[in-house]
C-alpha cells in the first residue's frame, strides 16, 4: 500500500503514539486526573516532569488512541494504576462540580484513597466548597512549591512506594 505524502504526515503523531504505547507497561504508578481544559497546558507539564524523573503515568493526552472509546479507556487506565494525583485547578474544580469525566475519575481515586492531589492556581478554601473529601486531604500547592519541584517530591514517593512494594513481596 502506497500513502501520499499529505496522508503519511496526517498519520505520523498517530504512528508514533502507538508505537510508543506498545513500548509501555501495562502497570503504571500513577493516573493523572485533570481537566480537559488542562490537557495541552499544566497536564502536559506535569506529565512531562514526573516522567522525565521515571515516574510511569497513565494520561489521557497519550494514552487514549485515535479511535478508542474515551471512557472505556480511562476506565483501563484507572484499573492499571496504583494510585491517583489528581490536579486541581479552577478549570478542574468547575468540571467537578458539572458532574463531567473529572468527577467520575476522581470519584474512582477516593474510593480506592489513594491519590496525591497537585493544587494549582486555585486554594484548598475552593477545592473544599466543591469537594470537601479531596480538600481535607494533604497535598501539595504551586503557590508553595514550583511544578519542578512538586514533580520531585512525588518521583520520590513513588520511588519509595515502589522499594517497599519490593521488599514485602521478598
Amino acid at each position: 500500500m502506497t500513502y501520499t505524502p499529505d496522508q503519511v504526515r496526517a498519520l505520523t503523531p498517530y504512528r508514533r503514539k502507538v508505537e510508543v504505547r506498545g513500548r509501555q507497561p501495562e502497570r503504571r504508578d500513577l493516573f493523572l486526573c485533570h481537566a480537559w481544559d488542562d490537557r495541552r497546558g499544566v497536564a502536559t507539564q506535569l506529565n512531562d516532569l514526573l516522567e522525565a524523573k521515571g515516574v510511569s503515568v497513565w494520561f489521557s493526552e497519550k494514552d487514549i488512541l485515535l479511535g478508542y472509546p474515551f471512557m472505556r479507556e480511562i476506565d483501563r487506565g484507572l484499573a492499571k494504576s496504583r494510585a491517583g494525583l489528581v490536579l486541581i485547578t479552577p478549570a478542574f474544580l468547575t468540571r467537578v462540580d458539572n458532574r463531567g469525566v473529572s468527577d467520575k475519575e476522581l470519584s474512582e481515586l477516593l474510593a480506592r484513597d489513594q491519590l496525591i492531589p497537585v493544587v494549582h492556581e486555585t486554594t484548598y478554601d475552593e477545592v473544599r466548597k466543591v469537594s470537601p473529601l479531596l480538600g481535607s486531604r494533604n497535598g501539595l500547592d504551586t503557590a508553595d512549591d514550583s511544578m519542578e519541584t512538586i514533580a520531585t517530591k512525588i518521583a520520590e514517593l513513588v520511588t519509595l512506594d515502589n522499594e517497599l512494594m519490593l521488599v514485602e513481596s521478598d
